[in-house]
């Protein structure tokens, strides 16, 4: 991949002892959409104000299609910024806190009418153009944020968690949105959140971070089913991890602590101690003579009930294990009961032990 937007050996120090962000390099494609993922404090908010020209990096290099970004000032980079809580200015319409930005650029006033028009059409915000904030919802005002975040053709527009601030339902209808506005104007975007549904549902790829460092660069479902370490596996979705060992002269199995082996379809697995990981979806019910590659009974001691799914919650001898049934109505599940899973070689990833 040619990076756009490249990030290089990225180092940010406040007390010069420890890194906030430490050694952080990506290259990002013009016109994909990068999530930045993590826990707060792994540093994903502090490399997106790095980019903006919010924060100045300790070390490293930052280039934007050639350019080197540590020349110019934050509004000399042509990048957008939208925030969690809006950043608008409340004593200006929405039509006024879009054209803002083009006016501190001093557009010609009849392009800046144009492309006020153009983008509160695109953010479906044209009848409310003339009410102030305090006028509108919570999901309008962030729209008028992503259309100043858009308004002037920026490069790149760096949105920090911006649905943060939302209930599910309208965060559901702007991650929709924000996807469809990516597709229809093929921007380079780079997202800050914390949320893996967002991250999942909404990039290219993802890059998790933690202690600020990168462990993962990926698709969605490279990251949700070949995590590379412990900590992305057990932050993106839901998991089951059991310890255990390869015995390199048994190939194709996995000796789990409590369980014994289990056959896995790891080829390039390595020796020694190692994790297995089983995501809850992957086990399911298994009928009496049936057959599968790996098969235990499971003791419920709670269950949730989802609607379309019921995850659940138990052990299997003595160890804590997590399935999620689809379809399965509550009614058939009772604590206390035991059930019989299965799952299958290929659906286990093995983990380095670190």
């Amino acid at each position: 991949m040619i990076g756009y937007l490249r990030l290089r050996e990225i180092v940010k120090s406040y007390d010069g002892k420890s890194n906030g962000v430490d050694g952080v390099s990506i290259d990002v494609a013009r016109g994909e959409f990068v999530t930045f993922l993590g826990p707060s404090g792994s540093g994903k908010t502090t490399t997106l104000l790095m980019i903006a020209g919010f924060e100045a990096p300790s070390s490293g290099a930052i280039e934007l299609d050639g350019r080197d970004l540590a020349l110019s000032r934050p509004y000399e980079r042509n990048i957008g910024m939208v925030f969690q809580n809006y950043a608008l200015f409340p004593h200006m319409t929405a039509r006024h806190n879009v054209t803002f930005p083009l006016r501190m650029r001093h557009f010609p006033r009849r392009e800046i009418k144009e492309r006020a028009e153009k983008m509160l059409a695109l953010v479906g915000l044209q009848k409310f153009a003339e009410r102030y904030p305090r006028e509108l919802s919570g999901g309008q005002q962030q729209r008028v944020a992503l259309a100043r975040g858009l308004v002037f053709d920026p490069d790149v527009v760096l949105l920090d968690e911006p649905l943060g601030a939302l209930d599910k339902n309208l965060r559901e209808q702007m991650q929709v949105e924000i996807k469809r506005i990516h597709r229809e104007l093929g921007i380079t975007m780079i997202y800050v959140t914390h949320d893996q549904t967002e991250a999942m549902t909404m990039s290219d790829r993802i890059a998790v971070f933690n202690n600020g460092r990168i462990e993962q660069i990926g698709s969605p479902l490279d990251v949700y089913n070949r995590p590379v370490s412990r900590f992305v596996a057990e932050f993106i979705g839901d998991s089951n991890i059991l310890s255990g060992s390869i015995d390199p002269a048994r190939s194709g199995t996995v000796e789990l602590a409590g369980l014994g082996a289990v056959r896995v379809a790891c080829a390039d697995a390595p020796a020694g101690p190692v994790d297995l990981l089983i995501r809850p979806e992957r086990l399911r019910p298994l009928g009496n003579g049936a057959a599968a590659d790996n098969v235990f009974d499971m003791t419920v001691d709670e269950i949730i009930n989802y609607g379309e799914s019921v995850l659940a919650i138990g052990k299997t001898r003595g160890l804590p294990l997590r399935a999620r049934l689809p379809g399965a109505p509550p009614e058939t599940l009772r604590r206390g009961e035991t059930i019989r899973l299965a799952w299958s070689a290929k659906d286990a990833h093995v983990l380095a032990r670190s």
